[in-house]
């Protein structure tokens, strides 16, 4: 029986490099392609562009976020200059308020001082980020407490763990501690960033508020209170004193509390949501939010 040649062995080396090459190449793709899950359910395929005009008679109705009222005020107003005819209407009932509105079909745009949770996002609604703000701890001006505090004092005091002032370093006394409602984004921001998720305190010396509103609240503050609010609000209120949180000032980069403010819409968004979007996000819309602050 005649015996067939074997392949020369230079063969049987190249099969087995190319294995391992491709080996190699299938699992370097599989690792450092992007996971599916990572991406949020809802992210815009395509950013909004600033039109150059609009019809006359575009309204755009804006709610929510109470931290948001001046980068709505200073956007309506240079907006309705730019695009003369147009009408933006801008309430302030709390982040969760203007979610809910958004959803029912009352307003076009809501103003939300909070990432999106996941059952928002699954209604159809789509956060665009807006601008970084900081949340400041206030006290009366007349607080004699003159000091800063830790992350970790400025959680337990919101928590109820603290509730003296001569724990932190001030004159014995009781802490009132001026807390927002749980619909307000601020509050849940805070919730977030200070207290880590954990809920706030429920002793004897925390309030919270009826309504979302941070003139009442700087009101409540007295000589002995502390509350919290977007540092936009109270950097030049003469009224009150911003509390420095590990030695920064809510205007100094690294200041712990930081968080990102948004413009949600619902898919699909109509002609006078993507050109107020446009705008928002443009260099002159930017621009325009920082006015008058």
């Amino acid at each position: 029986m005649t015996q067939k040649n074997a392949p020369p062995p230079i063969v049987f080396i190249l099969i087995f490099f190319a294995l391992i090459g491709s080996g190699y190449w299938y699992f370097f793709n599989r690792q450092s392609a992007p996971s599916k899950v990572a991406f949020s359910i809802n992210t815009p395929s395509t950013s909004f562009s600033s039109p150059s005009s609009l019809p006359s008679g575009t309204t755009v109705r804006i709610d929510g976020s109470t931290s948001m009222v001046t980068i709505n005020q200073n956007l309506k107003r240079t907006f309705e200059r730019q695009f003369p005819g147009t009408n933006v209407v801008t309430s302030a009932n709390g982040s969760q308020n203007g979610i809910a509105d958004l959803l029912a079909g009352r307003t076009d745009i809501a103003a939300v001082s909070r990432p999106l949770t996941a059952q928002e996002q699954s209604q159809g609604l789509v956060a665009v980020a807006i601008t970084t703000d900081a949340i400041a701890l206030v006290v009366g001006k007349a607080n004699p407490f003159n000091g800063g505090l830790t992350s970790a004092q400025a959680a337990d005091i919101f928590q109820g763990k603290t509730n003296n002032w001569s724990a932190v370093g001030g004159n014995n006394g009781t802490i009132r501690v001026i807390n927002r409602p749980a619909i307000s984004g601020t509050h849940q921001a805070f919730k977030e960033m200070v207290l880590k998720g954990v809920s706030f305190g429920t002793t004897p010396n925390i309030t919270t508020l009826q309504r979302d509103a941070t003139t009442p609240l700087l009101q409540a503050l007295g000589t002995d209170g502390i509350g919290y609010a977007t540092f936009a609000q109270v950097a030049n209120q003469q009224t009150v004193r911003v509390i420095p949180i590990d030695g920064l000032t809510p205007d100094a980069s690294g200041y712990p509390f930081q968080r990102q403010l948004y413009y949600v819409y619902k898919n699909p968004p109509n002609l006078g949501v993507q050109a107020f979007l446009g705008y928002a996000t443009s260099a002159q819309g930017q621009q325009a939010m920082i006015l008058n602050n």
